[in-house]
């Protein structure tokens, strides 16, 4: 025991040495510019103990007591946060280039096969590659028309699953994730992961994404502390490597049936290119490699996907008559002969505008995955050092009062022809809403996320009317937030479908 109290004591000696060695080198550089405005920290662990369960909750309130750039030291780290639309864009759109890069993450080492995945790679040749790998192959125009017809069978093995469970309440996050899953499987390897129904394998699927997510969100104190690493007092790493092993055994065996199938798609196309360059770079794919972008696309590809759907059907339900006004619309566009598809979303203006009015309120993530400075620079009249990590709050941008009219209500109506923000988009050019991030670094999956979202969004609302379980109401539904790396509902939606459409629109039963 008292080994062990020695050893910590050295611990926090060398980071309060290294700690001062570093605000002398800082001081001695002789820069003329400050450092963006912020609270003071704690000594050795900065703002970190200050960050709370909500992260993106703490900042914005810092941000409106210091300003919309607002500098954090984090540990060792120098962070900085953007908060307003104009902010976000210095950072994304002037000084895109210098801030591609991300800053070393444990989740990245130790689940996500040690930065050999999209999200988390280092910005150069490879991370090129599969980007354009996953573009040509699952994310560019063709390929999702191409893919159309997966979209709307899954929507209708959705819709016919919910018809079974007429009468009693269904999860409804659970229920969208399993639909997302098998479409993107099938989008990427030809084939379906999960069967009918809601057995322990796909409960066990959620589990584990709900799992990365929530531990990817966590600031890691060993990331940020020297000499903390190896201790893990959080037992975040641990718990990484646990759930690594899991995915690991699950990929491996995709892999392995995928071999022994064949097929045309993303999975056959890089197995089939495995060791070759691929570029002038000579850059290649390996295994790994493969394994961490199938971990990529079955969580970010599928939370983000049934999180943003439940949070939209969960705004509907709390607000009846933007419920019956998007049926009615649908009604009139696609009739109750038939489910919706994917050509009726164009003609959907108010369905679109739930969407995008869900994708402000709730983003599904509210802190932008954090990018590291690969040099210094200035903004908005601020040194930003060399290193510095980069957390831009969409939740925060997303709720500005100076840009968002009562910025606390679900108004579709201000997406609508004749509203104060009918042209704002959501693809990254329009920086007060940037649910997808922006720059070079925006989401790969953007477009494809976008239309399961709607697709999905569409399907439940057309096909069903929704009601909340006995003794439950519209106007005290639990609409608390749990943080993580992406946002997810502290509460799972559970609610009563009753169809709504003519027997035969919900079709037999397929593959």
């Amino acid at each position: 025991m008292c080994a062990l109290v020695l050893l910590l004591f050295c611990t926090v000696l060398v980071g309060v040495l290294v700690h001062r060695l570093l605000s002398s080198a800082s001081s001695r550089s002789g820069r003329r510019l400050p450092l963006p405005p912020g609270p003071k920290g704690w000594p050795i662990l900065g703002n970190l103990p200050q960050l709370g369960a909500k992260p993106h909750h703490t900042l914005a309130a810092l941000s409106r007591a210091y300003g919309p750039l607002l500098h954090l030291r984090l540990g060792r780290v120098h962070a900085v946060v953007a908060s307003s639309a104009s902010v976000a864009a210095a950072f994304l759109k002037t000084h895109d280039a210098n801030f591609s890069s991300r800053p070393p993450n444990s989740g990245a080492e130790h689940v996500a096969y040690n930065y050999q995945d999209l999200v988390f790679a280092p910005y150069g040749p490879r991370w090129r590659t599969l980007r354009k790998l996953c573009s040509v192959h699952l994310f560019c125009t063709r390929a999702l028309e191409g893919f159309r017809h997966v979209r709307e069978e899954e929507a209708g093995v959705l819709a016919r699953a919910l018809l079974g469970r007429r009468g009693s309440a269904a999860d409804v996050g659970e229920e969208v994730n399993v639909c997302a899953a098998n479409a993107l499987a099938r989008a990427v390897m030809g084939r379906r992961v999960f069967g009918g129904g809601l057995g322990r394998e796909t409960e066990e699927f959620k589990e584990m994404v709900v799992e990365l997510m929530r531990l990817a969100g966590v600031f890691n104190l060993g990331d940020f502390v020297t000499g903390l690493g190896w201790l893990d007092p959080q037992g975040v790493v641990a718990r990484m490597k646990r759930l690594h092993r899991r995915y690991d055994a699950m990929l491996d065996k995709m892999i392995a049936d995928h071999v022994a199938g064949g097929g045309e798609d993303l999975l056959s196309v890089m197995i089939r290119l495995r060791g070759q360059p691929l570029d002038d770079d000579g850059t290649t794919i390996s295994d790994v490699e493969i394994k961490a972008l199938l971990l990529n696309l079955f969580t970010a590809g599928t939370d983000t996907t049934s999180s943003t759907v439940e949070w939209a059907l969960a705004e509907l339900i709390r607000h009846p008559r933007l419920l019956a006004e998007a049926q009615r619309e649908m009604d009139s566009v696609v009739g109750r002969g038939r489910l919706v598809s994917d050509d009726d979303l164009a003609g959907l203006p108010f369905l679109q505008a739930v969407v995008k009015e869900t994708f402000r309120l709730h983003p599904s993530t509210p802190l932008s995955l954090p990018r590291a400075s690969t040099g210094s620079c200035e903004v908005g009249g601020y040194h930003i050092p060399g290193g510095a990590t980069l957390l831009v709050n969409v939740w925060a941008i997303a709720r500005d009062p100076a840009v968002w009219p009562c910025p606390l209500e679900f108004r579709p109506e201000r997406f609508l022809p004749g509203g104060e923000h009918t042209h704002v988009d959501v693809r990254g050019t329009d920086f007060e809403l940037i649910p997808f991030g922006a720059g070079r670094r925006i989401c790969a999956g953007m477009t494809m996320g976008l239309r399961m979202v709607q697709f999905l969004t569409a399907t439940l609302v057309h096909a069903f009317d929704w009601a909340l379980p006995e003794g439950q109401t519209p106007e005290k539904l639990d609409m608390e937030e749990a943080f993580g790396l992406t946002l997810q509902r502290a509460v799972p939606l559970q609610a009563r479908p009753t169809p709504r459409l003519s027997p035969e629109a919900y079709g037999a039963q397929t593959r």
